[in-house]
């Protein structure tokens, strides 16, 4: 089941292909070490750290503004994007034909609606924001979004490396419409030839729509061979 892509009557920036470099870093991130989930912490946030440390499956795990802890679980969920099954019955409850889909048409828009989360907190900084933004201006960054008529009712954000989509937050402001901005994350990586789809920690929410945990050795190495592969998002 589809739900139809749709583009906004909008101007937006042009996101380069291939994506480009930040200017490098001489940083490496220390080897996982069993049964520890925080392999590192920084003063700050960067582009070209976050890529780094995205190339060792490694993400960005800050609590609040400062310290920035570098996490690489395990286990670690991923939606396994070779098994091509149907939707869960409430996913595809979650189709309706008043909403619409679109691809980095609000990307920054994306990334607020997901921050704003005053009951539950949130771990997306400012200096979470600023750095996405200026990957997303690189042509890593990338987003989904839902609209009900012109309003942003739901979405999703993640970065794309190779043949790997590391997923990183998603909201909803109408029932359903974070199911269909995954979904149709799912379709789009599917067609492009993406090989992973990292969802970073299970929750019963991802379990829900099929998300399973792998281990960290495993997910790994299906990073570095999706690493290895060419894939565009958009």
């Amino acid at each position: 089941m589809r739900i139809q892509h749709w583009r906004r009557n909008t101007t937006r920036a042009v996101i380069p292909y291939p994506p480009i470099e930040p200017p490098h870093i001489a940083v490496r991130f220390p080897e996982p070490r069993r049964g520890e989930d925080v392999v590192a912490v920084s003063r700050s946030l960067s582009p070209a750290l976050v890529l780094e440390a995205y190339r060792g499956g490694i993400f960005p795990w800050p609590v609040r503004q400062g310290l920035v802890p570098w996490a690489s679980p395990d286990p670690r969920a991923i939606f396994p994007l070779a098994s091509a099954g149907p939707w869960p019955r409430t996913v595809r409850r979650a189709f309706r034909s008043d909403l619409r889909v679109s691809f980095d048409e609000a990307f920054d828009d994306v990334m607020r609606a997901c921050a704003d989360r005053p009951r539950e907190g949130t771990w997306i900084t400012p200096d979470i924001l600023h750095t996405y933004s200026e990957l997303h201006r690189l042509g890593w960054a990338h987003s989904v979004e839902v609209w009900h008529e012109s309003t942003l009712a739901g979405g999703l954000y993640g970065i794309a490396m190779g043949a790997l989509f590391a997923g990183e937050s998603m909201f909803h402001r109408v029932s359903g419409a974070s199911k269909v901005a995954f979904a149709s994350c799912v379709d789009r990586l599917r067609e492009r030839g993406f090989l992973l789809f990292d969802v970073q920690v299970l929750t019963a929410h991802l379990s829900l729509l099929g998300c399973r945990e792998i281990s960290r050795d495993d997910y790994r190495a299906r990073v570095r061979e999706a690493l290895g592969r060419s894939a565009r998002f958009v």
